[in-house]
């Protein structure tokens, strides 16, 4: 196994530096994974090692994000209580489901479905950043939630790249509810996903925790300016950064499945 302690320090410097930028534009729209996995990869680790290793890094970006939104009454857990719920059993089982799962047609459909998310992103009406209401509970929205966080929890335990961005684009869609508070679900659900899917690959003995951890301390700086960023500049700095980020997510995916 790849060993951190070993490792030539100017990669080491690269792949914190990759961390840190991952998770600022995590914090903002999701898809830092996209820039983690590749880089783990490309220093050696085995593909489930790499998973497992940037689930335990995606874990401190995701929590400092998360709690950086709650601090700022920008995430109710009450009212998400059955989305935490369905998304931390969705990501065990999609964490036990990655060996079992061929992953050949989901690659080719995905860069199609994340285009489309930007589309709707582009041209769907924002609600205003002073506007912080939530939705009336009722029955539809429970299943809405419980449907979701299962669905994208699943998602992301099967290391799905762009699961951020599908929150984001979902929860636009289902709830109406403007980007600040989107962000705040979004980065919420990422950490109890990244959480969840981390113990079962602990469990699996997938995880290089030097490195998981150097780079965590990355991720965690770059998320804390990322959300401080979004909370600061609104939806006008969100939106754009998010559609950019969600397009870029679909090139690369694309790049990957069909390329050969």
């Amino acid at each position: 196994m790849f060993d951190v302690l070993a490792a030539d320090p100017s990669l080491l410097a690269i792949l914190c530096a990759v961390a840190f930028t991952a998770g600022f534009i995590d914090a903002i729209a999701g898809g830092g994974g996209l820039l983690t996995v590749p880089a783990l990869l490309t220093a050696g680790l085995p593909p489930h090692v790499a998973l497992g290793t940037n689930k335990l890094a995606s874990t401190f970006g995701s929590f400092t994000a998360s709690l950086a939104y709650y601090r700022k009454k920008l995430f109710n857990p009450v009212f998400w209580r059955r989305s935490l719920l369905y998304t931390a059993i969705g990501a065990i089982l999609g964490t036990i489901a990655v060996d079992l799962l061929s992953k050949e047609a989901l690659e080719k459909i995905l860069p199609v479905v994340i285009l489309l998310a930007a589309v709707y992103s582009l041209f769907s009406r924002m609600q205003p950043d002073d506007k912080l209401d939530l939705p009336l509970p009722d029955k539809k929205l429970f299943w809405q939630q419980r449907v979701q966080g299962l669905t994208l929890g699943f998602y992301d335990g099967i290391a799905g790249p762009g699961a951020g961005a599908f929150w984001m684009v979902s929860t636009m869609a289902l709830y109406r509810i403007n980007l600040l508070l989107t962000c705040g679900v979004a980065r919420s659900m990422n950490f109890i996903s990244n959480g969840f899917s981390l113990v079962a690959f602990i469990m699996l003995g997938h995880v290089n925790f030097g490195l998981g951890i150097a780079m965590g301390l990355c991720l965690m700086l770059g998320a804390w300016i990322g959300a401080h960023s979004a909370i600061k500049f609104g939806g006008r700095f969100i939106r754009p950064v998010f559609i950019c980020v969600v397009i870029a997510i679909a090139v690369r995916l694309a790049w990957q499945a069909w390329s050969n």
